[in-house]
């Protein structure tokens, strides 16, 4: 157990409160939460307001012009987005660091994670894959059983590979792990496997065939990736608070990247480790029982799920209309609707997940979840949602939007250099502006670097504070790199989704590997171009902005460059060795990633074979 939670345990219970007062599973009155979205509300808004009202000093100082407007709308779509991302770190790290009882503030529930009373609710543990490594998953799944066996409520627990690979080799490989685990397990535990011929509605129809088919056997459901990694305590602890609270109708873990020696993988869990910490605390503490579901490492109860989450068919074809792909937070908004509370549990408690490996295969993942996001316009009018749930699938959307909205921002300042050059501008107060925005982009990942200098013994964790500050500027600078090669990248994708172009759901690359410097410019030749041109505009019209564009600049210029260097086996392999953006995990590694073996998962563990030898499934529905 966590000091944390020994903390809370420690705490005294609050009294009772009439049930009617409450949120729907008891957990929270009703008037303190919307006491808390009244604060936050009113935060967003005089900051977005104040924000908004000065940049209207900058392009109004002599007067609008058809491109001052513009370039002010786009601000004003790109505004809330940021300014919400501030005020959740700032609150997540004043409930970590502020008051003595912030994770009881956060998660009241949180006690009956800890309760000896044996399990009773049946749960189906079970993954999805689609043209997967099937080896990777099934050692996963063989890991978490074998853990799950330590805690002696395995025989909760039963397993299902819920297969939509389509192509015939990977199938064939999965069918031969499934017997042979079949074969190893022997009556110890039940395990499925099936496959589907068709791919019919994603990911959320692979998951609608398994609740036709086995739904009404289980209480409970656990989704897991082909990445996903949970210990049995933590499963455990899920099915506890569920089973404690039968109003709860999904309980989200916060996953964490595990350990790997892709530089870019690296680099990127580092920063959203300490940074989501104080992030998703501050974003749990105001939405409450209408928290976010990210579609697996989650508990999720299945009869409303069944019932009441079956997603619509979109009218049209894709890629707006058909399935709908980012099936999550819908489904969440349906819980929520059919009288069930949906909760994160914003604490590191054992559930891991791999990053992607390189620049390009995050790009990728990213613009499937915004095509699937885009879909939502279509979707944020469902009949009976409630408020909050509107709120968040609006704010899914904001997400892409905000980020193409900054990226036609800078696209026009560069047309507003043609116009009239910089010196019509307000530029003292434009540059104390770039400042504030620029320092609230960071404020996130800055709320995580003090979270954890304040948390005793926080840097030890991350190979003490030296090591732990280095890797500090590695990420601030990796993040100023990524952010405007990702965000030209959505908005290119943005456009081209208008005229059909789409992504599908498949398998995808999850052990580091290198780029060609071939593979990395025609990927981000977009960028580089883009970069070149604005640097020119720039030079040639506002050479004294050059300075304040840098960031920018280097990042679009340099985007192959980045894209090669943090997907090289040596740099990452040598950043392992040096402990270099380290988690945690890499210092103090629990068994089930040591079960994982190889340089990818453990400093500690580098060279440890998996545990048991070969790893398989069982019996067949």
């Amino acid at each position: 157990m966590t000091e944390i939670t020994k903390q809370h345990l420690e705490q005294e219970t609050p009294a009772r409160r009439p049930l009617a007062d409450m949120t729907p599973a008891g957990i929270q009155p009703r008037q303190e939460l919307f006491r808390r979205r009244l604060f936050v509300a009113a935060l967003n808004a005089a900051t977005i307001g104040v924000l908004a009202w000065a940049f209207a000093l900058v392009f109004g100082s002599n007067g609008w012009s058809w491109l001052d407007l513009a370039i002010y709308a786009t601000i004003l779509i790109g505004l809330p987005w940021t300014v919400m991302g501030f005020w959740n770190a700032l609150i997540g790290l004043w409930l970590l660091h502020g008051r003595s009882d912030g994770h009881r503030a956060v998660s009241p529930y949180l006690d009956a994670a800890f309760s000896a009373e044996p399990l009773r609710l049946r749960t189906a543990l079970f993954m999805t894959l689609r043209n997967e490594d099937p080896a990777r998953a099934f050692t996963r799944l063989r890991i978490m059983h074998q853990s799950l066996l330590k805690t002696g409520e395995a025989r909760a627990f039963d397993y299902f590979i819920l297969s939509d690979t389509s192509k015939p080799e990977i199938a064939l490989e999965e069918e031969r792990l499934f017997e042979e685990w079949k074969r190893e397990l022997g009556g110890e535990a039940a395990v499925f496997y099936r496959r589907r011929s068709a791919n019919e509605g994603f990911k959320a129809g692979n998951i609608r065939d398994f609740l036709a088919r086995w739904g009404d056997n289980y209480d409970l459901m656990l989704p897991l990736d082909a990445d996903s990694l949970m210990t049995g305590e933590a499963i455990v602890r899920l099915a506890r608070i569920m089973q404690a609270y039968p109003r709860l109708g999904i309980v989200q873990s916060l996953v964490v990247g595990a350990p790997s020696t892709s530089a870019f993988a690296r680099i990127f869990q580092f920063g959203m480790r300490h940074g989501m910490r104080s992030y998703t605390m501050g974003s749990a503490w105001w939405a409450g029982d209408c928290g976010p579901y990210w579609g697996h490492n989650a508990m999720v109860r299945v009869k409303p799920f069944k019932e009441a989450c079956d997603l619509p068919v979109l009218p049209g074809k894709p890629p707006l209309g058909g399935h709908v792909l980012s099936h999550d937070q819908i489904e969440a908004a349906m819980m929520r609707r059919a009288g069930y509370e949906v909760r994160v549990l914003p604490i590191e408690s054992g559930s891991f997940e791999d990053n992607p490996p390189t620049l390009l295969d995050f790009t990728k993942r990213d613009l499937r979840w915004c095509q699937g996001n885009m879909q939502y316009f279509r979707l944020i009018g469902l009949p009976g949602l409630l408020p909050m749930s509107r709120f968040q699938i609006g704010a899914a959307i904001w997400m892409y939007v905000g980020a193409a909205a900054w990226m036609a921002m800078i696209a026009l300042m560069a047309l507003k250099a043609f116009e009239t050059g910089l010196g019509n501008l307000h530029l003292e107060l434009g540059i104390a502006l770039f400042f504030t925005m620029f320092a609230m982009s960071l404020t996130p990942k800055l709320a995580g670097l003090v979270d954890i200098a304040l948390t005793k013994g926080g840097t030890k964790r991350y190979g003490g504070t030296l090591r732990f500050l280095g890797s500090a500027l590695i990420e601030v600078v990796f993040s100023i790199l990524l952010s405007p090669i990702a965000c030209l990248r959505v908005t290119l994708f943005m456009i081209a989704l208008l005229f059909g172009r789409a992504v599908m759901w498949s398998g995808q690359n999850r052990d580091a590997y290198g780029l060609s410097w071939t593979t990395a410019i025609s990927g981000l030749w977009p960028q580089t171009l883009a970069g070149a041109a604005l640097f020119a505009i720039i030079y040639t019209k506002a050479p004294g902005a050059l300075i304040w564009a840098s960031p920018m600049l280097a990042a679009l210029l340099l985007a192959a460059p980045f894209a090669v260097l943090t997907a090289s086996p040596r740099f990452g392999e040598a950043m392992a060795r040096l402990g270099l953006c380290a988690i945690p995990e890499e210092f103090d590694t629990p068994e089930e990633l040591k079960a994982l073996g190889g340089p990818d998962h453990s400093l500690r563990s580098q060279g440890d074979s998996p545990v048991g030898g070969p790893v398989g499934v069982a019996s067949h529905a």
